[in-house]
C-alpha cells in the first residue's frame, strides 16, 4: 500500500483519509484536517493498481457502500464522506 502519515498536533483520534490525487474536495478534506492540526494517514486509491486497488476498495465500501471520494475514517467506526467541514471539525474535537 502507499499509505501516507502527515504527523499533527491532535492525535486524539485515528483518522484514515480514503482519497483520489485528482480530487478538489479530497484536497481541501487534507487541507483541513492539516488546519485543524490532525494527525491522519492518507491513500490515494486513484494510484493504487489491480488487486491492491479492489482491495483497498472493498476497505473503503465497508464504511461507505457508494464507494465516493472523500471518505474519512475515524476510530475505525465513523465515516464521513464527502468534504463536510463541520461534521469533520465536531468529530474531531
Amino acid at each position: 500500500m502507499a499509505v501516507k502519515h502527515v504527523e499533527g498536533s491532535n492525535k486524539k483520534h485515528n483518522v484514515f483519509l480514503y482519497a483520489l490525487s485528482t480530487c478538489v474536495w479530497c484536497k481541501k478534506t487534507r487541507s483541513l484536517l492539516e488546519e485543524m492540526g490532525a494527525c491522519y494517514d492518507y491513500e490515494y486509491v486513484d494510484l493504487l493498481v489491480g488487486e491492491e486497488r479492489d482491495k483497498v476498495m472493498r476497505e473503503v465500501e465497508i464504511f461507505n457502500p457508494s464507494g465516493g471520494f472523500p471518505t474519512i475514517v475515524i476510530n475505525k467506526e465513523q465515516a464521513i464522506v464527502g468534504f463536510k467541514p463541520e461534521e469533520i471539525k465536531a468529530a474531531l474535537e
